[in-house]
């Protein structure tokens, strides 16, 4: 829910859940969604041979649907204009060097106007500071007989709402209208891989700046680089506690136990000794996996070795500006290790730095590199032979995404026929793609919010660090796509689009058994609504 995302946002009334019952009133009698909605698709069409190459108009339309948020009518013109196959070849190279892409001038001007992304994070978390001293104030008018003690709370609504919406808003933003549309799944993709959850404490404040400098720069990158970003950015240290990990009988100087003193929210994240909690996820999600060679001990010499690793409190607290990252040699175990198998001796940061040296070359972290994006972008259980490949590729080339990346995209299985749909949309991916295939502007963030909220997955939301799941099964339920009914008619009702010019922008990517259970009897407004609520469009 978005009520989890620190209190920020509640879910907009119209897109509050109707029942199932309304919502087939909604959209007509048409039997085919009480099939939708216990998980049957439509009548399937006779499919060609797996072994039959995809037609230029099949590729065009299967690369919109994986490597963009789905087609725009602009995108169905330029087809039509240069036809699939020369289309494809420009669309393909543009993806993989995005920097070769001018941004729109409307894109730029709503970005430019952002004041969160242009705050550091020390500014950032100045903010969230400000915040939590009105709740503390409006707690002590309350207990003096004042206002109710729930005024706290909505006094850190109220100062924290405009930054986490202009956050919001700038990834719906870039989703929605920039060319460089593989870089923007890509984003998603690696912000899910690294989640922090922005409902824990100042982390609301500070994912915008997380995405922007940890993830965005690092997407066609160097996977060490990535590891290293999200290590040192004070949202993933505040996130798995890492800031407050310390050597055994660690005593904080004079001078931090007189900020500690005078800094009530600083009280709450003391250091509290040893803290296993980022050296656990760094190995389990980040990159070794489940199975990748560690056990617990590895886990506790793991978290040694990132002692000391944490926020510096002169910066956060004193007024100062600037990036957050600060090594405490102080609050670090220089006691030797014995990590994975071989030692490492006492050395400070290097310690750490050493272990994502390894971790980020490690075959199991090739591996699940490998699992993670054949799964997001080919299929739930994507080929073997792919995976190795990637694997191999990850390896090969030191970690290159880049690399990696192109690999994916120019492989055979990303274009076998029967990878085409095999992929079931996240809500965020729906969302995103019926904004596009009706062209509709972005407007303001708060109605799409409620919506992702609403069918599960709050933008910034995934309170667990293993994110949302990027297979099928969690976002198929009735109720799931009871919801995503509910929506495309209500998008259609808001942004009427003529239906021919709908089925134009879909193109390949509805099925002639789709055109043919639609029929064209129905008025375009509810045709389009089905369009959008239609199986092939729930795929990818």
């Amino acid at each position: 829910m978005l009520t989890a995302i620190g209190g920020i946002f509640r879910p907009a009334e119209e897109f509050r859940m109707h029942s199932r019952r309304r919502c087939l009133a909604t959209l007509g009698s048409w039997g085919a969604f009480a099939a939708l909605s216990t998980g049957l698709a439509f009548p399937r069409q006779a499919r060609a041979s797996r072994s039959e190459a995809l037609t230029p108009d099949e590729r065009a339309a299967h690369a919109l649907n994986r490597l963009a948020y789905g087609p725009r009518p602009a995108d169905a013109a330029a087809i039509a204009q240069q036809g699939a196959g020369p289309w494809l070849d420009r669309f393909l190279a543009e993806q993989l060097a995005p920097r070769s892409l001018a941004m729109p001038a409307a894109l730029t001007d709503r970005l430019a106007g952002l004041d969160l992304l242009r705050l550091d994070q020390a500014e950032l978390l100045g903010r969230w500071r400000q915040a939590q001293r009105a709740a503390r104030e409006a707690r002590l008018a309350a207990a003096s007989g004042g206002a109710a003690d729930a005024d706290a709370a909505a006094k850190v609504r109220d100062a924290l709402r405009p930054l986490v919406m202009q956050a919001a808003t700038a990834r719906l933003a870039r989703a929605l209208h920039s060319p460089a549309q593989l870089e923007e799944l890509l984003v998603d993709f690696w912000f899910n891989h690294f989640n922090v959850f922005a409902g824990k404490g100042p982390v609301s404040v500070l994912v915008a700046d997380y995405e922007a400098r940890a993830i965005r720069p690092h997407v066609f990158g160097r996977f060490r680089d990535m590891l290293g970003a999200t290590a040192r950015h004070p949202a993933m240290l505040h996130y798995l506690d890492n800031e407050r990990s310390v050597v055994a009988g660690y005593e904080p100087p004079r001078a931090a136990r007189r900020l500690l003193a005078s800094q009530p929210a600083l009280q709450a994240r003391a250091p509290s000794g040893l803290n296993e909690n980022y050296a656990r996820e760094l190995m389990e999600l980040h990159t070794l996996g489940v199975g990748g060679g560690y056990n617990q001990r590895d886990v506790t010499e793991l978290a040694r070795m990132f002692t000391g690793w944490g926020i510096d409190p002169r910066r956060a607290f004193a007024g100062a500006g600037g990036d957050l990252f600060l090594f405490d040699p102080g609050k670090h175990d220089f006691g030797d290790k014995t990590w994975l198998g071989r030692p490492v001796a006492g050395s400070g940061q290097a310690e750490g730095e050493q272990a994502l040296d390894v971790l980020a070359a490690h075959p199991a972290t090739a591996r699940r590199i490998a699992t993670r994006l054949a799964q997001a972008f080919v299929a739930d259980e994507p080929p073997a032979t792919l995976v190795a490949r990637l694997a191999d590729n990850f390896l090969a080339s030191g970690g290159d995404l880049k690399a990696l990346t192109h690999t994916l995209v120019k492989s055979p299985e990303f274009w076998q026929r029967e990878t085409v749909g095999a992929k079931f949309k996240t809500p965020y991916q729906y969302l995103l793609s019926s904004l596009r295939a009706v062209d509709a502007p972005l407007g303001e963030a708060a109605p799409l919010l409620g919506a992702l909220a609403q069918a599960g997955q709050p933008l910034y939301g995934a309170a667990t660090p293993d994110g949302y799941a990027i297979t099928a099964g969690p976002w198929r339920s009735p109720e799931a796509l009871t919801q995503r009914v509910q929506w495309a008619s209500t998008l259609s009702r808001r942004h009427p689009v003529d239906v021919q010019a709908l089925l134009s922008t879909l193109g390949a990517g509805v099925s002639d058994a789709t055109r043919r259970t639609l029929g064209l009897e129905a008025p375009s407004q509810q045709l389009a609504a089905l369009l959008l609520a239609s199986p092939d469009f729930m795929k990818r």
